[in-house]
């Protein structure tokens, strides 16, 4: 049975995903820092119009580089902090990444210029590379292997969906009612609550690895993820032709490549290969990518969808992404559950499942009328991500030992960035599926044909994405157990 198959046994653990009222309160503390950046990285793309006519952009492709510089140093610095956190302490790491995060938020919301700005979204970028490794690694070693870590990975799920969608919500909100600088103050309240609960309920006992830095692996590993999501990023707009393009391509292929062949030499590598060659962390990897490169792809896809399509405001956009967010959080709550019952295998396939089949029939989404529809397709794939992604971070972090599990953190959490390439895939057949159309039909329904031709694509990548799971991580999960 999956549930024998795939529960690790913990010598002493009582068989209860209970984690009491100190669990909670770290609990809450490291999920608050992941709503924060969740957060982040929705709320200001509704604002950015209203950034742009307020610090005097002057053109959109200047502009898109106040969500950019957020997100590449995040996605570049990761595999390093993730390290780091293991050498200087993961509540020591947290914590600085929280302290600077929050500063630079201020430093956004009281910028007054466009390259102040610019510099303030980097600088939450590199925090949010200190955060997102730290705060899974402290959820890992701080509840035991089994049924209290799923719950708490689980929770941890729900709210960053949560914070994607109320941040979508909230940025127009915030830009329509108030403006666009209070979508970065916010950020410095929930901040300053999140410091002060690090400061008093997280673990002080730092488990250390005595090892030096990887410093060639951590520059290779950082230019290489660098370039490649700001080749996938910016490929759509400067050209997938482009010599910017094509330029940092290679440059990821070569410094990635560089990377493997010289942690094979060092004594000490940033990325333990052992670690990465494990089946339960390369096809967990892999299903990461595809459950966030599609559902995040899918989302985009949604709103050029609610927007250009039905014609909704930012405002109303936002809102349409309810469902989403609602099932996800409900998703998230009941992942330990299902996982419990199903194994973690059985709790990837059939959460990429469900995803897919509710990506798929987005197919049907129609030119006018199509919010109902609209409600229960993305409900249904927000439910199924979350469930995917619950269990594939559970997987790749099962098993590993202490010392490596901030470097396991790392590594779940590039999936999220990485997964641009689903968006730019699906943009790319949106593109060439509308530009086909455009010549028999009007620009709504040529621009609803590119959409639909995309989301079954998506839905069918999620399938393949269960098949995988199902073929190449049974046995191996099992083993674990």
């Amino acid at each position: 049975m999956a549930v024998t198959e795939n529960r690790e046994a913990v010598p002493g653990e009582e068989v209860t995903d209970r984690l009491g009222a100190k669990g909670w309160l770290v609990l809450f503390t490291l999920c608050g820092a992941t709503f924060m950046t969740g957060v982040d990285f929705s709320v200001v793309t509704v604002a950015l119009p209203e950034i742009g006519r307020d610090l005097g952009f002057v053109s959109t492709g200047s502009l898109q580089w106040v969500a950019t510089a957020c997100l590449l140093p995040t996605a570049g610095l990761l595999p390093l902090f993730g390290r780091v956190s293991d050498l200087v302490g993961r509540r020591r790491l947290f914590l600085i990444g929280v302290t600077l995060f929050s500063l630079f938020s201020l430093a956004a919301g009281l910028a007054g210029s466009p390259g102040l700005l610019i510099a303030a979204r980097a600088g939450q970028g590199v925090a949010a590379a200190m955060i997102a490794p730290t705060a899974i690694a402290l959820m890992t070693t701080t509840f035991p292997d089994g049924s209290k870590r799923t719950r708490a990975l689980g929770v941890n799920g729900a709210v960053l969906s949560l914070g994607f969608v109320l941040g979508t919500l909230g940025g127009g909100v915030i830009t329509s009612g108030l403006n666009w600088r209070w979508t970065m103050l916010i950020l410095v309240l929930i901040g300053a609550v999140v410091l002060t609960g690090a400061l008093s309920v997280l673990p002080k006992n730092d488990t250390r690895v005595p090892a030096t830095l990887d410093i060639p692996g951590a520059v290779l590993a950082s230019v290489g993820l660098f370039a490649l999501v700001y080749g996938i990023s910016t490929g759509a707009d400067a050209g997938w032709t482009s010599w910017t393009t094509l330029g940092s391509l290679v440059l990821a292929v070569v410094s990635l490549g560089s990377f493997l062949l010289a942690e094979k030499r060092h004594a000490a590598p940033l990325v333990p290969l052992g670690l990465l060659n494990r089946p339960t962390v390369k096809w967990s990897g892999l299903i990461g990518l595809i459950t966030l490169g599609m559902c995040g792809g899918t989302t985009v896809l949604l709103s050029l969808y609610m927007q250009d399509v039905l014609g909704f405001s930012a405002l109303a956009t936002g809102a349409g992404f309810l469902a989403e967010g609602i099932t996800a959080l409900v998703g998230g709550i009941l992942a330990a559950r299902l996982i419990t019952a199903w194994g973690k295998v059985g709790g990837m396939a059939t959460g990429l499942t469900i995803q897919g089949l509710g990506t798929a029939a987005m197919f049907f989404l129609p030119a006018e009328g199509g919010l109902a529809l609209l409600l229960i397709t993305s409900g249904v794939m927000g439910f199924g991500h979350v469930l995917t992604v619950v269990s594939f971070i559970t997987t790749m972090t099962s098993g590993v030992s202490n010392e490596e599990q901030g470097v396991a953190g790392g590594l779940s959490q590039l999936p999220q960035f990485v997964g641009a390439i689903g968006t730019a895939g699906l943009a790319a057949i949106v593109t060439v599926r509308t530009e086909t159309l455009s010549a028999t039909t009007s620009p709504t329904l040529a621009t609803l044909g590119g959409l639909h031709a995309a989301v079954l694509t998506a839905g069918i990548i999620c399938l393949a994405g269960a098949a995988i799971a199902v073929a190449f991580l049974r046995r191996p999960v099992a083993q674990a157990g």
